[in-house]
C-alpha cells in the first residue's frame, strides 16, 4: 500500500489546509469519519437530513480533489438535497492515506459500497467526477439509485497531449503558482480563469503529495452490470482535453447504453466551470 503523502509533515500540512477550509465554510454542515476496509473515510454532510424515502446526493471527487475543494459545488447541491461528500482514500484529504498498487478499482468500488452503507439509510444518487466517476461505475452497491458521471475515467484511456506533459513535468518538479495555473488552464475551457483557491490547493498537492494516474477502462462485465442496475447519466465538457467528446461518446453508448451530454463552455473541471448545468442534470434523475 502506497501513501499519497511524501512525509508525515506533508500529511499534516495538507490535512490542516482541508480542515481550515471546511471549518470556515459558511454553510451549516457536519464532518465525521466512518470506518471501512480501506481505512477511515471523511464525510462532510450539508442540507437536509438524509431519509429512507428519497435519495441523498453523494459526491465522489476526482484525482487530487476532496470535500475541501468541492464546497462551492456542494453548497448548490445542499440547497436542494441532502448532500454528502466523501474524501477518497489514497487521495489528498482527510481520509486514509493509502491506496493499493493492484486491483485498485475493485478496491475502490467496495470502499464506496461500505461508505454508503455506513452513512445513509436509504438510496443515493452518486455524482462522480473523473476518478470519482470510475469509482461510481466500479461500485456494485444496491443503494445506488442513479449515477451522474462528469468527465468520468474508467470508460476509455485519457488522452494526454504533449502540451499537457510540458505543463505537468515542471509543475511536479518545482511547483509554483504560475506553473500550477499553466497546468490548470489546460483543464479549463478557454474563457475560464483558474480559481484562486484551486490554484493554491494544486500547488500544495504538487509540493506534498504523490499524484496517482487515471485508471484504465473498467472490465466489460462491470460496465454491463452498471447498465442493468440504475439510471446513468454521463456529461463531458466540450473542451475537455483528457476526454474529448468524440473519444468518449462511442464508449458511453456502447458500454452504458446512453447518449453523452455535452457541456458548453466547459473543460475537464465541470464542477467548477458549470455547476448549475450539472445540478440540472442531477435533478433529471432525482425528480
Amino acid at each position: 500500500m502506497a501513501s499519497v503523502y511524501k512525509s508525515a509533515d506533508a500529511q499534516r500540512l495538507i490535512q490542516g489546509w482541508c480542515r481550515n477550509r471546511i471549518d470556515g465554510w459558511n454553510v451549516e454542515h457536519r464532518r465525521w469519519d466512518v470506518v471501512t476496509a480501506a481505512g477511515a473515510t471523511s464525510v462532510v454532510a450539508a442540507g437536509a437530513e438524509p431519509t429512507d424515502t428519497a435519495p441523498s446526493i453523494v459526491l465522489v471527487p476526482g484525482t487530487n480533489m476532496n470535500a475541501a475543494v468541492s464546497l462551492p459545488f456542494a453548497e448548490k447541491l445542499a440547497r436542494r438535497w441532502p448532500t454528502l461528500i466523501l474524501d477518497v482514500p489514497g487521495q489528498p484529504g482527510l481520509s486514509a492515506d493509502h491506496r493499493p498498487r493492484r486491483n485498485r478499482m475493485a478496491w475502490y468500488g467496495q470502499w464506496l459500497a461500505e461508505a454508503l452503507e455506513s452513512t445513509i439509510a436509504g438510496s443515493a444518487v452518486v455524482v462522480g467526477h473523473s476518478l470519482g466517476g470510475a469509482i461510481a461505475l466500479a461500485c456494485p452497491s444496491p443503494q445506488i439509485a442513479g449515477r451522474v458521471l462528469i468527465s468520468p475515467a474508467g470508460l476509455v484511456r485519457l488522452a494526454v497531449a504533449p502540451s499537457i506533459l510540458a505543463a505537468t513535468i515542471p509543475w511536479l518538479a518545482r511547483p509554483t503558482a504560475a506553473r500550477t495555473n499553466r497546468l490548470l488552464q489546460h483543464m479549463l475551457a478557454p474563457e475560464h480563469r483558474v480559481p484562486e483557491e484551486l490554484s493554491d490547493w494544486m500547488t500544495q498537492v504538487a509540493r506534498h503529495c504523490r499524484s496517482s494516474l487515471a485508471p484504465p477502462p473498467l472490465p466489460t462485465a462491470v460496465l454491463a452490470a452498471v447498465r442493468q442496475q440504475a439510471t446513468c447519466l454521463v456529461a463531458i465538457g466540450r473542451d475537455d482535453v483528457f476526454l474529448p467528446p468524440g473519444r468518449i461518446g462511442p464508449a458511453v453508448r456502447r458500454s452504458l447504453g446512453t447518449d453523452l451530454r455535452i457541456l458548453d463552455h466547459c473543460g475537464h473541471l465541470g464542477l467548477d466551470e458549470q455547476p448549475n448545468e450539472i445540478t440540472r442534470l442531477i435533478a433529471e434523475i432525482t425528480s
